[in-house]
């Protein structure tokens, strides 16, 4: 007579010696490859010096082999080696598409050569590696029922079974670097450097993360029950938290009618924090809901907090989608708008599914196991679509911008040709180099400029502005109180000297930099000083004096909230007043030291802000 939690149970893989001897040279021969490609990339040597060939490599050694680790025992061969072959595909097309579609890169960067990028992008791998454990996870359970589409429950303990291998892998191999740097350190006492020498070489320190990582997923795969045990430990850990989060979730929302949505929309974050809390909801609704079968046994209060829950979901996901709506109607597609947009997809998916869920009667949320393997897939359909170039973020982010710059909806000097430099990818280059070519039609001349200016910027923080003048010093500082003008001996002054010409104000420097200045008597003496900020919230306001000689020099910064619009607006409208330091400076060995007020006591105000 078998149990509940033994007919719900995966079957355990099979696991002979032969099994245990492949994975641990799988995971010895992936060290070795990656060892190989490494040394490749910074030799600057083949295959690396192909991008084409070096990324689909990279991600098929980094993923394949971890892949037929996990499945062996579980998988037959026929079905093994079909699923190889589609996900060494999968890196093949993904890999080859982001390096086409990342384009020009520094050629000095250890990542690219010939102004080719050579190696996967970080979201790529990031986001792969996501949709692999997904779709690693589909696969291993169809095999355990030997169906397309496997009971819920068999989904649930194989997903939850890979997730805690992945940890424990993990935490072994961190752990086993600890003790490699422990032993290294004991030996430094005895003035014996050897083991800190090989932790250094790259051909040791890869086969040994690779190896130790296949001997955890090994040890994992071979002691069912112990992950089973900790899995349902730290479940119903989680699912006593699902009260508490549905209490504050609930409690915000009912909040939004009496704050309205403005301080929401000011933070401009508020799409990411919205999508995290329905992500946290959706976590801990499945801790507590677990495989499906325990419904009888969750807590009164935990079966409650779960249908709350499912139905909080779907207020959060529409107030998230109407966030972003609202920042693209305003600013626009961008690369990150275009990947909230499709998070809100999934979330939808969920949040409609869950309240589905709830609504149903006599059951405690049955329904949530198909809304969840449908979601899965939708989460690999919506992964496959952003990075491919179906949906990718920079194509549909570049069309959009180009078509409000087109439309008038964004006039030429407010556009940000850098956006299609760093993050529009292949599309944005191409859309500049047109640009800079641009001859007729509105704007012409300064299109041209501009993109030309910004296809020459090897990375977003470096200058490419002309160096500033008189004429364009006088044209780019507003000056406060309106009707000042600033002396001709500033304007004419020559401030690219010095160690600290960093600190300075860009329009100072460079000819499209745009300041505020501030004309008053700073220490009631009768002389004049002159007070510059960036207008976009950067930098400090910095304090000029004139000089007996009639020439001019930074005194000194201003600290506190010079960059809150109330500030600016103050200063602007005259309205300040001199007062004395709450506390004396000190002078030390020739240093002045001055005491600033506690951040904590210093009024709260709106930032300004330049950014879209």
């Amino acid at each position: 007579m078998h149990t509940a939690d033994e007919e719900l149970s995966i079957p355990k893989a099979i696991v002979t010696s032969r099994v245990a001897r492949l994975r641990l040279l799988t995971g010895l021969l992936q060290g070795v490859i990656l060892y190989a490609l490494y040394l490749s990339l910074k030799e600057k040597a083949w295959p690396a010096t192909n991008g084409y060939l070096f990324s689909p490599l990279t991600m098929i050694f980094v993923f394949v082999p971890i892949l037929f680790i996990s499945a062996l025992g579980h998988l037959n061969a026929r079905r093994m080696w079909i699923w190889m072959i589609v996900a060494a595909v999968i890196c093949v097309v993904m890999g080859v598409y982001d390096i086409w579609r990342i384009g020009y890169v520094d050629s000095n960067d250890l990542f690219g050569v010939n102004g080719v990028r050579r190696t996967p992008s970080t979201l790529v791998l990031l986001f792969v590696t996501g949709g692999f454990y997904i779709a690693h996870a589909l696969v291993l359970a169809a095999a355990a029922d030997d169906k397309r589409i496997a009971r819920y429950p068999t989904y649930f303990e194989t997903a939850w079974k890979l997730i805690i291998q992945i940890k424990f892998s993990i935490l072994f191999v961190a752990v086993l670097w600890l003790i490699l740097w422990l032993g290294a350190t004991l030996f430094m006492l005895v003035k014996v450097n050897f083991l800190r020498k090989l932790m250094e070489q790259s051909w040791f320190v890869i086969p040994v993360i690779t190896f130790a990582f296949s001997t955890a997923l090994h040890i994992t795969d071979v002691r069912p029950g112990i992950v089973r045990g900790i899995r349902s430990l730290l479940l119903v850990l989680m699912s006593w938290l699902l009260p508490i989060t549905a209490l504050i979730v609930g409690g915000f929302l009912l909040t939004l009618p009496f704050t309205g949505l403005e301080p929401l929309w000011a933070t401009r974050h508020a799409t990411s924090v919205l999508l995290g809390a329905s992500a946290t909801l959706v976590i801990l609704i499945n801790a507590a809901f677990q495989g499906g079968e325990v419904g009888k046994e969750v807590a009164r209060v935990l079966r409650i907090s779960a249908r709350l829950a499912c139905v909080l979901l779907l207020p959060m996901t529409l107030i998230a989608i109407y966030s972003l709506t609202l920042r693209v109607q305003q600013y626009g597609w961008s690369h990150d708008r275009v990947i909230a947009a499709a998070c809100l997809l999934v979330a939808t998916c969920y949040a409609s599914g869950y309240l589905w869920a709830a609504l149903e009667r006599g059951v405690w949320l049955a329904r949530i196991a198909a809304v969840n393997v449908l979601a899965s897939f939708l989460i690999l359909a919506t992964l496959l679509a952003l990075f491919t170039p179906v949906a990718d973020p920079a194509r549909i982010s570049v069309a959009n911008q180009l078509a409000r710059l087109q439309s008038g909806q964004v006039s030429a000097d407010k556009f940000d040709f850098e956006y299609l430099r760093f993050e529009g990818a292949r599309y944005g280059d191409r859309a500049l180099k047109a640009f800079k070519e641009k001859a007729e039609g509105p704007d012409a001349a300064v299109i041209s400029k501009r993109a030309t200016a910004a296809l020459e910027k090897k990375n977003r923080w470096s200058r490419q502005n002309p160096d500033a003048n008189s004429q364009s010093r006088g044209a780019n500082i507003t000056v406060w109180p309106e009707g000042q003008t600033l002396p001709e001996a500033f304007l004419k002054q020559d401030w690219g000297d010095g160690g600290r010409s960093y600190l300075l104000p860009d329009c100072l420097k460079l000819q499209d930099s745009k300041c505020n200045g501030y004309i008053l008597d700073l220490n009631g003496d009768g002389k004049t000083e002159i007070l510059l900020k960036n207008v976009q919230d950067y930098g400090q306001l910095v304090v000029f004096a004139q000089q007996t000689d009639g020439s001019w020099k930074p005194a000194g910064t201003m600290t506190g909230n010079a960059g809150c619009k109330e500030v600016a607006e103050a200063l602007a409208a005259g309205r300040f007043r001199s007062t004395t330091p709450l506390f004396q400076d000190l002078e030390v060995a020739g240093q002045r030291l001055h005491v600033q007020p506690w951040p904590s006591d210093q009024l709260k105000c709106n930032a300004l802000s330049g950014t879209n």
